[in-house]
């Protein structure tokens, strides 16, 4: 893998905000704050954390589908934000998104041969010939048939959909695709096949992936490295095998102990009902303080950075938001 060609810098997102016609402040809510990694050519970076963490948020702001409140997003040196607004097929010819609901973000109205040859005619410029040979390449590449060409969405599976998604993303010829849970819409059966297929497709065209799921069995499966993220902001970010290994925030380690594992009658879950707090009066400190077992009273002061249980493993920087990290492995489980 060679350097990074998509870079995000203190990334923000606010939802509300401003005055009201009385000059009174509107409430607003942060789903990102000060969001930083770099996203390495050739490789896949995994994405989790639970629902209502700023995963979606992130993967619009990547593709230019919503606009930062603030930091910066640059694909190959070139800021993202800009491309949008200016040079939107420029955008498009780099990075492309696979939705999470495989059906809904198809055009019920059109036929497959349609889909997927709108990228390759608006953006590609390609001649009749040269689509019919693409088309072609594409629906083998997704281990369709080729007369499923002139089908509408309604007339495939869950599993059959997903594949056209990604070939409708493959189809703009990108370096970088964005899968906002890709497989969490399938059967377990299915969601192997998809994987696999995500996996050959990454090999065969030289693609480089960003994986969002909230399961960690997928994230491991197919991560090199994972970005945990807790309430808009990033609470670990690590090697797969670092993080899965010695999870330094203790919110990862509550995520790995709460996910199932085949061989245990149970999972460790938390004592209390846990719920993320208000996001339109967020605590003072870290956010997880008040669901985390090591908390001690600088943690209700003060926002812990992921420099600041930052830590080497073999070279490699691992980064963890506690001012308080832990160490060593998870405890084995009881069968």
């Amino acid at each position: 893998m060679s350097g990074a060609i998509l870079e995000v810098r203190d990334l923000e997102r606010r939802f509300g905000g401003g005055r009201d016609l009385l000059g009174r402040p509107k409430p607003a809510v942060h789903a990102l704050q000060g969001i930083s990694f770099d996203l390495r050519e050739g490789e896949t970076l995994g994405i989790v954390g639970e629902s209502g963490c700023g995963k979606s948020t992130l993967a619009r702001l990547l593709v230019g589908l919503d606009r930062p409140s603030g930091g910066t997003i640059r694909l190959q040196g070139r800021d993202v934000t800009a491309l949008a607004g200016r040079e939107p097929r420029a955008l498009a010819r780099v990075v492309q998104y696979v939705f999470q609901d495989p059906v809904s973000s198809l055009n019920p109205r059109k036929t497959i041969r349609a889909t997927l040859e709108a990228p390759m005619l608006h953006l590609l410029g390609l001649d009749r010939a040269a689509r019919r040979r693409r088309l072609e390449e594409l629906m083998e590449a997704v281990r369709l048939r080729s007369e499923f060409l002139d089908r509408y969405p309604h007339e495939f599976s869950g599993g059959q959909a997903q594949r056209i998604g990604i070939a409708r993303a493959l189809a703009a010829e990108p370096r970088v695709i964005v899968l906002d849970e890709p497989v969490s819409a399938l059967d377990v059966s299915v969601q192997a096949q998809v994987l696999n297929l995500l996996d050959d497709l990454k090999q065969r065209f030289g693609l480089t992936y960003l994986f969002i799921s909230h399961d960690l069995s997928v994230i491991e499966s197919v991560s090199d490295r994972i970005a945990v993220l807790y309430f808009g902001r990033l609470a670990e970010f690590a090697g797969r095998a670092a993080l899965f290994a010695e999870p330094r925030h203790h919110y990862t380690r509550l995520l790995l102990a709460s996910a199932p594992v085949p061989g245990r009658r149970s999972v460790r879950a938390e004592e209390a009902l846990a719920e993320l707090p208000d996001p339109l009066d967020p605590p003072p400190g870290c956010a997880f303080a008040p669901r985390c077992p090591r908390s001690e009273a600088d943690c209700l002061q003060r926002i812990p950075q992921p420099e600041d249980g930052a830590r080497r493993d073999g070279g490699a920087l691992h980064l963890a938001a506690c001012l308080h990290p832990a160490s060593g492995p998870l405890p084995p489980a009881s069968p």
